[in-house]
Protein backbone atom coordinates (compact mmCIF):
# COMPACT_ATOMS: atom_id res chain seq x y z
CA UNK A 1 0.00 0.00 0.00
CA UNK A 2 2.45 2.64 1.21
CA UNK A 3 6.10 2.96 1.94
CA UNK A 4 7.03 0.46 4.65
CA UNK A 5 9.73 2.73 6.13
CA UNK A 6 7.16 5.37 7.04
CA UNK A 7 5.26 2.98 9.31
CA UNK A 8 8.32 1.76 11.25
CA UNK A 9 8.90 3.51 14.57
CA UNK A 10 12.00 5.67 14.76
CA UNK A 11 12.21 6.36 11.02
CA UNK A 12 12.15 9.82 9.56
CA UNK A 13 9.03 10.83 7.72
CA UNK A 14 10.50 14.05 6.33
CA UNK A 15 10.43 12.63 2.80
CA UNK A 16 6.76 11.69 3.13
CA UNK A 17 5.56 14.99 4.56
CA UNK A 18 4.20 17.40 1.98
CA UNK A 19 6.15 20.62 1.73
CA UNK A 20 4.14 23.72 2.58
CA UNK A 21 2.44 25.14 -0.49
CA UNK A 22 4.40 28.30 -1.16
CA UNK A 23 2.60 31.48 -2.18
CA UNK A 24 5.48 33.97 -2.41
CA UNK A 25 9.25 33.59 -2.01
CA UNK A 26 11.67 36.35 -1.09
CA UNK A 27 14.73 35.33 -3.11
CA UNK A 28 16.35 38.69 -2.46
CA UNK A 29 16.64 37.79 1.23
CA UNK A 30 18.83 34.77 0.42
CA UNK A 31 21.00 36.99 -1.79
CA UNK A 32 21.44 39.75 0.79
CA UNK A 33 21.65 37.72 4.03
CA UNK A 34 23.08 34.57 5.60
CA UNK A 35 20.00 32.83 7.02
CA UNK A 36 20.91 31.24 10.38
CA UNK A 37 17.51 30.00 11.61
CA UNK A 38 13.97 29.87 10.24
CA UNK A 39 10.71 30.32 12.14
CA UNK A 40 7.12 29.82 11.02
CA UNK A 41 4.82 32.59 12.21
CA UNK A 42 1.11 33.18 11.86
CA UNK A 43 -0.16 36.46 10.44
CA UNK A 44 -2.97 38.67 11.71
CA UNK A 45 -4.84 39.44 8.48
CA UNK A 46 -8.16 40.97 7.51
CA UNK A 47 -10.60 39.16 5.24
CA UNK A 48 -9.78 41.14 2.08
CA UNK A 49 -6.07 40.46 2.65
CA UNK A 50 -6.59 36.70 2.78
CA UNK A 51 -8.59 36.80 -0.46
CA UNK A 52 -5.93 38.93 -2.16
CA UNK A 53 -3.08 36.65 -1.01
CA UNK A 54 -4.97 33.60 -2.27
CA UNK A 55 -5.25 35.40 -5.61
CA UNK A 56 -1.47 35.94 -5.60
CA UNK A 57 -1.54 39.71 -5.11
CA UNK A 58 1.08 40.04 -2.37
CA UNK A 59 4.71 41.15 -2.40
CA UNK A 60 7.32 40.70 0.37
CA UNK A 61 10.47 41.82 -1.46
CA UNK A 62 10.67 45.16 0.35
CA UNK A 63 9.24 43.87 3.64
CA UNK A 64 11.12 43.65 6.92
CA UNK A 65 10.37 42.45 10.44
CA UNK A 66 10.67 44.62 13.56
CA UNK A 67 10.32 44.08 17.30
CA UNK A 68 8.14 46.39 19.40
CA UNK A 69 8.18 45.44 23.04
CA UNK A 70 7.27 41.77 23.26
CA UNK A 71 5.58 41.69 19.83
CA UNK A 72 6.82 41.13 16.30
CA UNK A 73 5.48 43.00 13.27
CA UNK A 74 6.04 42.83 9.53
CA UNK A 75 6.30 46.16 7.70
CA UNK A 76 6.35 46.90 4.00
CA UNK A 77 4.50 43.76 2.89
CA UNK A 78 2.34 44.98 0.01
CA UNK A 79 -1.04 43.32 -0.53
CA UNK A 80 -3.02 44.75 -3.43
CA UNK A 81 -6.77 44.69 -2.81
CA UNK A 82 -9.03 42.90 -5.24
CA UNK A 83 -11.41 44.99 -7.32
CA UNK A 84 -14.33 43.09 -5.80
CA UNK A 85 -13.48 44.19 -2.24
CA UNK A 86 -16.31 45.63 -0.18
CA UNK A 87 -17.08 49.31 -0.57
CA UNK A 88 -17.27 49.87 3.22
CA UNK A 89 -13.71 48.54 3.75
CA UNK A 90 -10.88 50.95 2.99
CA UNK A 91 -7.91 48.68 2.29
CA UNK A 92 -4.42 49.84 3.26
CA UNK A 93 -2.03 47.78 1.11
CA UNK A 94 1.12 48.33 3.22
CA UNK A 95 -0.26 48.41 6.76
CA UNK A 96 1.75 46.97 9.63
CA UNK A 97 0.74 43.36 10.30
CA UNK A 98 1.36 41.45 13.51
CA UNK A 99 3.20 38.12 13.47
CA UNK A 100 2.17 35.36 15.85
CA UNK A 101 4.86 33.28 17.56
CA UNK A 102 5.18 31.49 20.90
CA UNK A 103 6.43 33.68 23.74
CA UNK A 104 9.60 31.57 24.16
CA UNK A 105 10.44 32.00 20.46
CA UNK A 106 9.85 35.75 20.68
CA UNK A 107 12.12 36.15 23.71
CA UNK A 108 14.83 34.07 22.00
CA UNK A 109 14.59 36.25 18.88
CA UNK A 110 14.67 39.46 20.92
CA UNK A 111 17.87 38.32 22.60
CA UNK A 112 19.59 37.45 19.34
CA UNK A 113 18.47 40.57 17.47
CA UNK A 114 19.40 43.02 20.23
CA UNK A 115 22.66 41.44 21.42
CA UNK A 116 24.15 39.47 18.55
CA UNK A 117 23.54 41.89 15.68
CA UNK A 118 21.09 39.73 13.77
CA UNK A 119 18.08 40.96 11.83
CA UNK A 120 14.74 39.36 10.97
CA UNK A 121 13.68 39.04 7.34
CA UNK A 122 10.54 37.52 5.79
CA UNK A 123 11.48 34.56 3.59
CA UNK A 124 8.15 33.38 2.21
CA UNK A 125 4.39 33.13 2.62
CA UNK A 126 2.86 29.67 2.48
CA UNK A 127 -0.20 27.64 3.42
CA UNK A 128 -0.06 25.37 6.47
CA UNK A 129 -3.23 23.43 7.27
CA UNK A 130 -5.31 25.93 5.31
CA UNK A 131 -3.87 28.98 7.08
CA UNK A 132 -1.49 31.56 5.65
CA UNK A 133 1.85 31.51 7.46
CA UNK A 134 5.06 33.49 7.05
CA UNK A 135 8.53 32.03 7.33
CA UNK A 136 10.90 34.53 8.91
CA UNK A 137 14.64 34.09 9.06
CA UNK A 138 17.17 35.13 11.65
CA UNK A 139 19.83 36.60 9.39
CA UNK A 140 23.19 38.33 9.23
CA UNK A 141 23.92 40.72 6.37
CA UNK A 142 26.25 39.67 3.56
CA UNK A 143 29.10 41.84 2.42
CA UNK A 144 29.58 42.51 -1.29
CA UNK A 145 32.45 40.00 -1.55
CA UNK A 146 30.25 37.33 0.07
CA UNK A 147 27.63 37.90 -2.61
CA UNK A 148 30.24 37.61 -5.37
CA UNK A 149 31.62 34.40 -3.85
CA UNK A 150 28.14 32.87 -3.60
CA UNK A 151 27.53 33.76 -7.25
CA UNK A 152 30.82 32.12 -8.30
CA UNK A 153 29.89 29.01 -6.35
CA UNK A 154 26.48 28.83 -8.04
CA UNK A 155 28.11 29.25 -11.46
CA UNK A 156 30.61 26.49 -10.69
CA UNK A 157 27.82 24.12 -9.56
CA UNK A 158 25.93 24.88 -12.78
CA UNK A 159 29.05 24.29 -14.93
CA UNK A 160 29.86 21.09 -13.04
CA UNK A 161 26.33 19.76 -13.62
CA UNK A 162 26.59 20.69 -17.31
CA UNK A 163 29.93 18.85 -17.63
CA UNK A 164 28.54 15.76 -15.90
CA UNK A 165 25.54 15.81 -18.25
CA UNK A 166 27.81 16.00 -21.32
CA UNK A 167 29.99 13.08 -20.16
CA UNK A 168 26.99 10.85 -19.38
Amino acid sequence: MGDSTASRPGTSRSKDRPRPMSIIDNRKAFHDYFIEEKYEAGLVLEGWEVKAIRAGRANIKEAYVILRGEEIFILGMHITALQSASSHVKPDPVRTRKLLLHAAEISKLIGKVERAGYTLVPLDLHYAKGRIKATIGLAKGKKQYDKREAEKERDWERDKARLMRVKA
